[in-house]
C-alpha cells in the first residue's frame, strides 16, 4: 500500500457520467480517494451515504471526494441516482489505479480467499502529497474521521 508522504499516482479513469477524470486535474486542492469494494454492498452504501450526507461540509473546506471501485461506469451511475452521490465516482474496471495504491490483494470472506479491494482511504494535500492514509476502513462515522483529519 502506498505510503503517507509519497506522490498521488497518476490516473485517468471514467466517472459515472462516462467522461474521463484525470488526477492532473485535482493537482492544487485537498481531496480524499477512497477505495470501496462493490455498489450498492451495506458497507459500501453506509460508507457512500455518510460521505454524501457531509459532503457540504468537505466543500466548504475545500475539499473534493473521489470514490473509485471496480464497478463499471453504469453501476456507478445507477449507485450516484439511488444514493444521490454528489461527488465523483470513478470506475477502475481493470484495477489498474487499485494496483498503483496498493488496494488490490487477497482477501477472506465466509472461508473462501478472493482478489479483491481492500476498503481504504487516502488524504491528499494541495501538493498532491497523501499526508494521512486509513487502511483498513470501517464504513460507519468514516467520513467524519476524514474530515477530523483534514482539520489537524
Amino acid at each position: 500500500m502506498i505510503e503517507e508522504g509519497k506522490a498521488v499516482p497518476k490516473f485517468q479513469l471514467e466517472d459515472a457520467d462516462g467522461n474521463l477524470v484525470k488526477s492532473s486535474q485535482l493537482k492544487g486542492q485537498k481531496y480524499v480517494v477512497y477505495f470501496y469494494p462493490r455498489d450498492f454492498t451495506p458497507g459500501c452504501t453506509t460508507e457512500a451515504d455518510e460521505f454524501s450526507k457531509d459532503y457540504k461540509k468537505f466543500k466548504k473546506a475545500g475539499i473534493e471526494i473521489v470514490g473509485i471501485s471496480k464497478d463499471d461506469v453504469t453501476s456507478h451511475r445507477k449507485f450516484c441516482d439511488k444514493m444521490n452521490i454528489p461527488y465523483i465516482l470513478l470506475a477502475d474496471v481493470e484495477t489498474e489505479v487499485c494496483k498503483k495504491f496498493g488496494v488490490w490483494g487477497l482477501k477472506k470472506f465466509m472461508g473462501r480467499e478472493f482478489m479483491g479491494i481492500n476498503r481504504s482511504t487516502f488524504l491528499v494535500n494541495e501538493k498532491g502529497k497523501i499526508f494521512k492514509v486509513f487502511p483498513k476502513v470501517k464504513p460507519k462515522g468514516h467520513a467524519k474521521e476524514v474530515l477530523e483529519a483534514f482539520q489537524k
